[in-house]
């Protein structure tokens, strides 16, 4: 299952938080931006309030792999999200951060 398309400069990041729509679960944050030419790309962060670079990194791995695993194939065409890590995103249980995931999805209509 490959990895959807990956948001990598600040200006795509900073465009999808000013104009898009956000939503928040326990996991992560998620937000999305509809209408965009292309197939859905995805964009990773975590802030430094997480802690230090080693807790930052696997935040950011296991929301790679949610995604991966959500978002692979199949994906929706015309979406552009971020997903933003938080202090539980290290520590949850996976099912349960896919589970905020695909809830996250459903509520901002990227997903049926």
């Amino acid at each position: 299952m490959a990895s959807p398309p990956r948001l990598k400069r600040r200006r795509e990041f900073l465009r999808v938080a000013g104009k898009g729509s956000r939503a928040a679960r326990p996991g992560l944050v998620l937000q999305a931006l509809p209408g965009t030419a292309g197939p859905l790309r995805v964009g990773f962060t975590a802030t430094k309030k997480l802690g230090n670079a080693v807790v930052r990194n696997r935040a950011k791995r296991r929301l790679r792999e949610a995604a991966r695993l959500m978002l692979g194939e199949g994906a929706p065409e015309g979406w552009d999200l971020v997903m933003i890590g938080r202090d539980a995103t290290g520590r949850r249980v996976f099912a349960q951060l896919m589970g905020d995931l695909r809830g996250l999805l459903k509520q901002l209509g990227v997903r049926p």
